[in-house]
């Protein structure tokens, strides 16, 4: 059987880490995903101590998630952790950060609130905002040369903008080593956009959020069972977008038992994975999430059936 690479690099950076990680929005955050209501500190906890007995080391927060909680939880762990692990957080450019010398402020309190003295990867959140990009690039570049950063990355950056920021860097020295970007099995915008190309071209992980769709990839959703609280009246809940789905996880079902009884969740994953200079990071409450994630390593979904899924969601190529 064709098994996954045991790690994988950011960019051309030197840091190693399992080809997935954690997604730590919902650790913390109450609005969206309901955190204090049916999970907590322990279950996200939970979660921690079962992704780094898998073998996974990249968790990602922001200083956005949850208003912080999401960064204390997180330190709070790696803190108690014996296992190494790399800590990537982002930088929100919101309207009344004025200046890119906001970087610098925003920064310490990250580093504050997770308890460390270096975050692995520092990430710029999104790229609408007045700040000049240019402006940010530098600003990351000091943050390495400080020693506060280890490697810098961006998130929901255009190709166009990939180009600039990588461009940028480079004149000081520092690779651009991730764009974060929404891609999953029904989200394939990536690979038509210029984004998963222009990573490709740049030698830059591509870091997936969402990689299992807020769950719709896993199966457990239908027109009769939606999530609780805000997200089963989002767009992706919709009746209608369920019924379209269901051709999809009936193929994840017939795959997956081809792989030892593998689930829906874990063959969506396995092929990002299966993605060249992709990095899924799917999240976790508890820890039969974070060992269900897990399950998508160790093993690889063969060429033709990398096809076959592929063709199932094309229409999502948008």
């Amino acid at each position: 059987m064709t098994l996954t690479r045991e790690t994988i690099m950011l960019g051309s950076t030197n840091l190693h880490t399992a080809p997935l990680g954690v997604g730590a929005w919902s650790w913390g955050d109450s609005g969206f995903w309901g955190y204090g209501k049916g999970y907590g500190q322990h279950d996200v906890a939970e979660a921690f101590v079962a992704s780094t007995n898998s073998g996974i080391t990249f968790f990602d927060t922001a200083e956005v998630y949850g208003n912080g909680t999401s960064e204390r939880i997180l330190g709070e762990l790696v803190r108690k952790s014996r296992s190494p692990v790399l800590i990537a957080s982002k930088f929100a450019p919101l309207p009344w950060r004025l200046s890119p010398r906001s970087l610098r402020g925003a920064l310490d309190a990250s580093l504050k609130r997770l308890g460390v003295s270096q975050i692995a990867l520092y990430q710029i959140h999104w790229p609408y905002t007045l700040l000049p990009l240019e402006g940010l690039m530098e600003a990351l570049a000091d943050a390495v040369a400080e020693g506060k950063v280890q490697a810098v990355g961006v998130s929901n950056y255009s190709a166009e903008q990939m180009q600039r920021a990588h461009a940028v860097l480079a004149r000081r020295g520092v690779p651009l080593a991730s764009n974060q970007v929404h891609y999953s099995l029904l989200k394939r915008t990536p690979e038509v956009n210029g984004v998963l190309d222009t990573c490709r071209q740049l030698n830059v992980t591509l870091i997936a959020y969402s990689p299992l769709a807020q769950g719709l990839l896993t199966g457990k959703y239908n027109a009769g069972q939606k999530p609780e609280g805000v997200r089963r009246f989002t767009q992706p809940f919709a009746e209608s977008n369920l019924r379209a789905i269901e051709p999809v996880i009936t193929l994840l079902r017939e795959i997956g038992e081809g792989h030892g009884g593998k689930s829906p969740g874990q063959v969506a994953l396995n092929w990002l994975i299966c993605q060249e200079g992709v990095l899924p990071i799917p999240g976790a409450k508890n820890a039969r999430q974070a060992s269900s994630n897990a399950g998508a390593l160790g093993w690889a979904l063969t060429a033709a059936e990398q096809q076959a899924l592929g063709e199932a969601t094309s229409a999502w190529c948008k």
